[in-house]
């Protein structure tokens, strides 16, 4: 894949730090925000200093997991980005069946509804489980987050569980927890060879 991967209408490619504007542009809607702060912007500062370095350094590492910008081939438009990363506190990436890779995605409003999302996660799960040795992926949302919700369902990833874990800061709806899906690779090889 080297530094980008391609769908039938997106690029994901590596980060840089000339899309510092990009990406505080994209968490400074309240909308895209919502589940993630209850809408509250990311500083500039934060996006320069802390969150663009930190993607950043998965791909100066030279790993093959980490953050891609998401764009549109047909505007050259940034949309969002996607992840597919370890668990920062977790086993290795490869054979734990309990645990596995993390799969992430935030695109701008006007992107929504497209099927970017779900375009841009199966390519990911492709990849994870083709070329990185990965045995299973999952997702977290806020569990009345029903818009992703539908994304890892139609990624091809089920329900697993529900879970409460402590935030930050209150964001609307948190009370009914998180949700976790996940997709095992003998999953998805056996769905890959029924829509043959």
């Amino acid at each position: 894949m080297g530094n980008y991967l391609e769908t039938d209408r997106l690029v994901l490619r590596h980060f840089t730090e000339a899309d510092v504007d990009l990406i505080v542009e994209l968490d400074s809607d309240p909308a895209v925000m919502r589940y993630v702060t209850g809408g509250r912007a990311t500083p500039f500062e934060e996006v320069r200093d802390v969150v663009l370095p930190f993607w950043l350094a998965y791909h100066e590492r030279g790993e093959q997991f980490g953050f891609w910008a998401a764009v549109e081939k047909a505007t050259g438009r940034f949309v969002g980005w996607f992840h597919l990363r370890p668990r920062p506190d977790g086993p290795p990436a490869g054979g734990d069946a309990g645990s596995g890779v993390e799969l992430g995605y935030r695109l701008r409003r006007e992107a929504w509804g497209k099927g970017y999302a779900t375009e841009g996660s199966l390519a990911l799960i492709r990849k994870g489980f083709t070329e990185l040795g990965v045995e299973r992926v999952y997702a977290e949302t806020l569990a009345v987050n029903i818009g992703s919700r539908r994304v890892m369902e139609k990624a091809g990833l089920r329900y697993i569980r529900t879970f409460h874990q402590e935030w930050p800061e209150r964001i609307p709806g948190d009370e009914h927890g998180d949700v976790e899906y996940a997709l095992t690779r003998a999953e998805w090889v056996a769905a890959d060879g029924q829509r043959r």
